[in-house]
């Protein structure tokens, strides 16, 4: 039952290095947000160093937790104790349905459009044949995004791609928009707050930045024309209060 978490690793000189004939790595399926209570990463490191090398990846580059290094007769041990004792199952790898991953969502963030970490969660739970046995002649990824910001880059790094949007048009705050030019909120959130750009330009940094042109700066009113807007989250980074 799993075969899609476990990638086989063999030394071609297994009599010169002993200590690595073999050296399996592991996949465990990661919780939807990279959430982690501190006695399960101590249980999880616990494990490893009984029955594996150590040595882990948190995370791998398609978000699993990859734990490095082991020998064939301890995989149904370290199977058994992620599965009975953690409640956590291991993810995919090979040709076939990959550990799907979220972003935080409405978990932390007030940009989220939709609740990515229970449509992870839901389709995790649908694909777990297709998560456990390779069935397919490539590998397959969801990913899923809560809004264009894209912070688990669901499109670039995925074959199922969810990104959350706005329904309506981006609402503007005009007060709010001036305070930003006055100077009285720092843009970015202030992200930026410790480098000494000088006065925030709204023209410059916000309007002449729209990938679309789709906004306009008359000196007391920010506007929009929504139907050339792209939602590239420029703007809304720029100035979150406003808009």
């Amino acid at each position: 039952g799993y075969g899609g978490g476990v990638i086989g690793r063999y030394c071609d000189q297994p009599e010169m290095f002993p200590g690595v004939a073999h050296f399996h790595t592991m996949r465990v399926a990661q919780p939807s947000g990279k959430y982690y209570h501190s006695k399960f990463l101590r249980d999880l490191c616990d494990i490893w160093d009984l029955r594996g090398s150590g040595l882990t990846n948190m995370h791998g580059s398609t978000g699993d937790i990859v734990l490095l290094g082991t020998q064939t007769a301890q995989l149904e041990e370290i199977f058994h104790e992620l599965t009975h004792k953690m409640n956590v199952d291991l993810g995919g790898s090979g040709s076939n349905l990959r550990t799907p991953e979220a972003c935080l969502g409405q978990s932390r963030c007030e940009y989220a459009c939709y609740n990515t970490q229970g449509m992870c969660y839901q389709l995790t739970m649908d694909y777990q044949d297709e998560l456990h046995r390779p069935a397919f002649p490539y590998k397959f990824k969801f990913k899923f995004d809560g809004c264009p910001n894209g912070c688990v880059c669901a499109m670039a790094r995925s074959d199922f791609a969810v990104v959350g949007t706005w329904k309506d048009d981006i609402k503007i705050d005009q007060d709010a928009v001036k305070g930003y030019v006055g100077g009285e909120f720092a843009p970015n959130a202030g992200a930026h707050s410790g480098r000494d750009w000088g006065k925030f330009d709204i023209q410059k940094e916000v309007v002449d930045r729209c990938p679309s042109k789709c906004m306009k700066w008359d000196g007391s009113k920010l506007s929009i024309k929504t139907a050339d807007c792209v939602r590239c989250m420029h703007c809304i980074n720029t100035m979150p209060r406003a808009l």
